[in-house]
């Protein structure tokens, strides 16, 4: 079983893998159940992403904003929109580069 993104394979399950897995699982319900990890994993990142997130800035936001929305796709792109929001790469990258101005 290959376990693919946009068509790019990211994983394969060997034959022995899938009969070790099999041992647990039903044969007739492995690809399903497959999906189904795959989903909760991805699903279950984004909740720890998001509540990561929703720590930092819901205290900075309610003193930015008199009304904050519930909806956690809207409270992300507000998030996303600030102008002093960086992502994990740019926090790291000027992080290397403060390091580097202290040497």
């Amino acid at each position: 079983m290959k376990i693919s993104v946009d068509d790019k394979e990211l994983h394969t399950i060997s034959e022995i893998q899938k009969a070790v897995i099999c041992n647990d699982i039903h044969a007739d319900e492995f690809e399903a159940d497959m999906k189904r990890r795959m989903q909760y994993i991805l699903t279950h990142k984004y909740e720890r992403c998001l509540e990561r997130l929703k720590k930092e800035w819901l205290p900075k936001l309610q003193l930015r904003m008199d009304l904050i929305p519930t909806n956690d796709e809207q409270l992300a792109k507000i998030i996303l929109d600030q102008p002093d929001y960086e992502d994990r790469k740019t926090r790291e990258e000027k992080s290397k580069l403060a390091e580097l101005a202290q040497k």
